[in-house]
């Protein structure tokens, strides 16, 4: 009997070497990275990866910090055994994942936004489809997310056509995960208008 592979949580993706020791720039996409601190052990693979632990890379970081200027809201790694700009290059897109019974435990008003995909999205009564996805904002030239302004859900209607709807407290009325239901009550022409 073969074992099911373990789901994995994203935690960054590496993009380049920053600097000539080894670390690497990564677009962090987690919203806890003191994570690292306490949870050194991690797994590198390709984007979408499925397999076991067994097939993905071990990796141990070994120290993180959180770059400003051009680079801000990014993160810097660096890994036990990566010491070179030639061994970092080899890292270059590869995620940073960990086993999702790893993942930290969130406040009773915090979701994980994983959990959000495939949710059914309801203003009132009305059911107005399905997320398929969120997307956070970014800078105009795309390099940086930006903070304050909210997530959007990208909802697939009732009717096959894409709606946006930005998952902002002052809309939403109850989420339940374990339903995998979202309760909403949004702005008369939110929906049409995000179309």
């Amino acid at each position: 009997m073969t074992e099911n592979p373990p789901q994995w949580i994203v935690l960054a993706q590496l993009l380049r070497p920053q600097g000539r020791k080894g670390e690497l720039l990564a677009e962090l996409l987690t919203d806890f990275p003191e994570r690292f601190d306490d949870q050194p052990r991690v797994f590198l693979a390709p984007a979408n990866f499925a397999g076991s632990e067994d097939a993905a890379r071990r990796a141990t970081i070994t120290s993180f910090w959180l770059p400003v200027g051009r680079n801000v809201g990014r993160i810097v790694l660096e890994f036990a055994g990566i010491d070179s700009i030639t061994k970092a290059e080899a890292l270059n897109g590869l995620e940073v994942i960990v086993p999702a019974e790893e993942r930290l435990e969130l406040d009773e008003e915090s979701e994980y936004i994983a959990d959000l995909i495939g949710c059914a999205v309801y203003d009132g009564d009305r059911r107005i489809g399905t997320v398929e996805g969120v997307d956070f904002p970014t800078t105009p030239d795309g390099a940086r997310r930006l903070e304050e302004a909210a997530p959007l859900l990208t909802v697939l209607g009732e009717d096959g056509l894409e709606v946006l709807i930005p998952y902002v407290k002052a809309y939403l009325r109850e989420v339940s995960v374990e339903a995998k239901r979202i309760d909403m009550t949004l702005p008369v022409g939110l929906v049409e208008l995000n179309r």
